[in-house]
């Protein structure tokens, strides 16, 4: 049987996160063994408040942002616009797609956000309140989780198929999965994939204490250092870090790529996405491991063919316990090596799956899989968690695992083909 002219290749990816501003400086402060995770700087904070620590995205230098006009970013404040535009920028110049009139209709966005532009409708909460003074005209559409999409179909002209699809911690996977659906209907050549959130705002970040989601510390014990604080399936593991971040994916099908003249070195093989139906946090054995094994099965390959797993590890006790159980009933005594990227750069919520796809897609290029820190052996799970460091390792096929809030499972098998 021949090759699937429909099947999802990856043309090109961006990504801005806790490491760095550049995909370069990201991927060699990963395979070092970095943290992006340092105090929480994003409002002022007391001695009381009880998330100290997060993973901030440095500054974009304006030279970076010199494609939009000034006057658009002034009046979208959210930060959520600015770097979902430059990750979609560099990863369409990456791709070498250029979105002409002839194709601007077969070009889909499926980009989106799990949180959105919250701070703008918090800071004009504060305007009404504090000042007696009413919204900026453009208060609701920075709101408006879909706008994220719909500034960058404004800034590429593609006018194919779009949508946001939400799935909490997944959504960024899911945004891919679901351009992937639309290139095998045949509704779009092309889909620019991916997800951004830029969650540090008060409210959001105390109410993921309030739940005993984020990472505190204990009282009487001394202050946890910001880097060793994210600690995906370890024995001390305390819950995540919050962080913020963008990614962009530039998926195509092979017929498109090969008749315009595109490269790709990866493709989106297989996925899958099930629903727990149990509860609105805790994650549920059965749909997670279904959801696993669905992913490879739809890649026509065998457990044992999977090299490594690019890991949702959200640093929690019972979603780490479950995800490990499932990937252990899937792949018995071999599971594959495992990078859990959040020890590295925190938990960015609904871009955190499409941040670590890109992690993942980079060490496959580089024949390169980039460590967990912070780790500690839980006598519970049995993992290789490449705590010795980054690991030079040929990976043919990557699983990727994404779960979010409300039960929404997405996991995805990257293949390498180039």
């Amino acid at each position: 049987m021949g090759a699937n002219p429909k099947q999802a290749v990856i043309l090109g990816c961006d990504a801005v996160s806790p490491l760095g501003t550049d995909l370069e400086t990201q991927w060699q402060r990963a395979v070092g063994g970095k943290s992006g995770i340092g105090p929480l700087t994003r409002f002022p904070i007391d001695d009381d408040f009880p998330v100290p620590i997060a993973g901030e995205v440095e500054e974009i230098e304006d030279s970076a942002l010199s494609f939009l006009k000034p006057r658009s970013l002034a009046l979208w404040p959210s930060p959520i616009f600015k770097h979902a535009m430059l990750v979609v920028h560099r990863a369409l110049e990456k791709s070498g797609v250029r979105i002409s009139p002839e194709i601007a209709h077969r070009v889909a966005v499926t980009y989106s956000s799990a949180v959105g532009g919250q701070d703008a409708v918090l800071s004009a909460d504060r305007r009404m309140t504090q000042e007696n003074k009413l919204p900026p005209p453009y208060t609701n559409p920075n709101s408006c989780i879909n706008m994220v999409g719909g500034k960058i179909s404004i800034m590429t002209g593609a006018t194919g198929p779009i949508t946001s699809s939400i799935t909490a911690c997944a959504t960024g996977l899911t945004s891919a999965l679901t351009g992937v659906m639309l290139i095998a209907q045949g509704r779009a050549d092309v889909a620019i994939c991916g997800a951004v959130d830029f969650a540090l705002v008060e409210p959001i970040v105390a109410g993921f204490a309030t739940m005993n989601g984020a990472f505190q510390n204990k009282a009487g014990e001394p202050r946890t250092p910001p880097s060793s604080a994210s600690r995906p399936f370890s024995s001390h593991r305390r819950g995540f870090v919050i962080s913020e971040g963008a990614g962009a994916i530039i998926l195509a099908s092979r017929e498109f790529a090969k008749a315009h003249g595109l490269e790709w070195q990866t493709e989106l093989a297989g996925w899958s996405m099930t629903s727990d139906a149990y509860h609105y946090v805790a994650p549920r054995f059965d749909t997670v491991k279904r959801c696993i094994q669905e992913s490879i099965n739809d890649a026509c390959i065998s457990p044992a063919d999977v090299d490594a797993v690019n890991a949702h590890a959200a640093s929690t006790k019972v979603g780490d316990k479950v995800e490990y159980d499932a990937l252990r009933a899937v792949f018995g005594e071999g599971v594959p090596p495992i990078s859990a990227n959040k020890s590295q750069i925190g938990h960015a919520m609904g871009a955190s799956s499409a941040i670590e796809s890109i992690f993942a897609l980079e060490g496959m290029r580089r024949d390169m899989a980039a460590p967990t820190i912070n780790y500690s052996p839980d006598p519970e799970m049995e993992l290789d968690c490449l705590s010795e460091g980054a690991r030079p390792m040929s990976q043919e096929y990557v699983l990727k695992n994404a779960f979010g809030f409300g039960g929404c499972n997405a996991c995805a098998v990257f293949q390498r083909t180039g």
